[in-house]
């Protein structure tokens, strides 16, 4: 894989949600900064939506930040996953 590529984040294996959220995401979501998200059943397609639009003070990520594949299976994660009690609120 040419450096160039590997340095954008795109990765010829697809991340696992949870090392996606826990570098990506969880930096903020969870963190006193942006909303908890987890455990609270939010539609897959709503997380993606706000993943690729960033709304508010979010960023927006691109697919080559955050690949389709790698989107699809992190909103399906987050939307499945159960709270944690270690992450607090805004």
């Amino acid at each position: 894989m040419p450096a160039a590529s590997a340095s954008a984040g795109v990765a010829s294996t697809p991340r696992a949600p949870a090392v996606i959220y826990a570098k990506t995401c969880g930096y903020c979501h969870g963190q006193h900064v942006a909303p908890v998200i987890r455990g609270r059943n939010l539609p897959p397609e709503i997380i993606a939506q706000y993943v690729r639009s960033g709304p508010r003070a979010m960023p927006a990520f691109r697919p080559t930040e955050i690949s389709d594949a790698e989107l699809k299976a992190l909103a399906q994660w987050v939307s499945t996953s159960k709270a944690d009690p270690k992450e607090h609120e805004q």
